[in-house]
């Protein structure tokens, strides 16, 4: 990899990978349609680019491109939102950056997928990576579209794609139930990494997970590409349920590993869930 392409940079993924993959690559293409923010102040520092593109246009997301050997594509409207905006966004955007990618013969492809694509699994469900999608939300529909899209390109066209069911990157765990999902910075890279790297990557799905007990995910694919995770949200386990402790609980939330995403306009029958 000598230069890697990161899209929605301005995010909260998108600047922790900033930090940790600066040196790692020579040039890494920073691109965002909102300013990059602290982390440089919007300007490029050594071994750094900074790209505009609206990624609704496609030619000028094929133009974006150029000259580059792997994309971490995070650009996405990243919560539960319109359907006209996830429509543009996570839909069009997506079909545009690996349709680009392909025409621009660009190796490998991340797609930072969602642990939301699987919402409405029962908490006391564990899964692996052949779970059928069950989406919690519109954000969930679009995502599980956007891995579909994923093994689409890599069977046809030859991408190696790497699409990693995120489940929450922060500096640590701030609730109960990112005790399951939680996912350290320096593990999120390590998975990035292999998505970049990995010589023998065709498509995958795995989990954005770090090494926590109370995880609802078994990840045989990570494994076998050589995650292993450093961090865990267990650690940090006795500060999050001391504060949690008399808080109101949301009984739909409770049950499905999607949280609040599930019960956010929650209308359906549970008996059949």
């Amino acid at each position: 990899m000598q230069r890697v392409l990161i899209t929605g940079a301005a995010g909260g993924i998108g600047g922790r990978l900033r930090q940790t993959l600066r040196g790692r690559y020579p040039i890494l293409r920073l691109s965002d349609v909102k300013p990059l923010g602290e982390a440089g102040l919007g300007e490029a520092g050594p071994g750094e680019e900074i790209d505009r593109t609206d990624l609704g246009d496609l030619a000028a997301v094929e133009r974006m491109m150029d000259g580059v050997d792997g994309v971490v594509h995070l650009g996405a409207v990243s919560s539960e939102d319109s359907w006209e905006n996830i429509l543009e966004a996570n839909i069009v955007g997506a079909y545009n950056v690996f349709e680009a990618a392909r025409r621009r013969n660009v190796e490998r492809v991340v797609f930072a997928t969602t642990n939301h694509v699987v919402g409405f699994y029962r908490r006391d469900r564990r899964l692996d990576n052949a779970a059928v999608p069950r989406p919690d939300s519109r954000y969930g529909v679009s995502k599980a579209f956007g891995e579909a899209l994923g093994a689409f390109y890599a069977d046809k066209f030859g991408l190696r794609v790497l699409c990693i069911r995120i489940g929450n990157v922060a500096d640590k765990p701030v609730d109960k139930r990112r005790l399951s999902i939680w996912i350290s910075p320096r593990d999120m890279t390590q998975l990035v990494r292999i998505g970049l790297e990995h010589p023998a990557l065709h498509f995958e799905i795995v989990y954005g997970v770090s090494n926590n007990v109370r995880s609802w995910w078994d990840d045989p694919a990570a494994r076998r590409l050589g995650y292993r995770p450093r961090d865990r949200a267990e650690d940090y386990a006795a500060e999050v349920l001391r504060a949690e402790a008399g808080r109101p609980v949301d009984e739909i939330a409770e049950l499905f590993q999607g949280g609040p995403f599930a019960a956010h306009e929650f209308d359906g029958d549970l008996d059949r869930l």
